[in-house]
């Protein structure tokens, strides 16, 4: 446990942020697992809808840092090559 007060604050802000950035994470993958299952069962002009929004995920995901925009451009990349027709 922190023992000092800056300390104690510094914990506090970054489960807060951690919370923040579960939340991001969450929200990527989900969206991302989403768009594999439709195409798994053949839906892929469903599963493109959603393209747009798992993007959107992707690159808050950046923003935060929650992940590298290398790592960002693969995943966008796998996406937008399986739900290709």
């Amino acid at each position: 446990m922190p023992i000092t007060k800056s300390a104690q604050k510094a914990l506090k802000g970054s489960l807060q942020k951690k919370v923040f950035n579960d939340r991001r994470n969450r929200a990527m993958k989900q969206s991302i697992k989403k768009i594999e299952k439709l195409v798994k069962e053949n839906k892929k002009p469903e599963a493109k809808k959603l393209l747009r929004v798992a993007y959107q995920a992707i690159d808050k995901a950046v923003k935060r840092g929650i992940i590298k925009k290398n790592t960002a451009s693969r995943k966008k990349s796998r996406l937008s090559r399986i739900t290709k027709s």
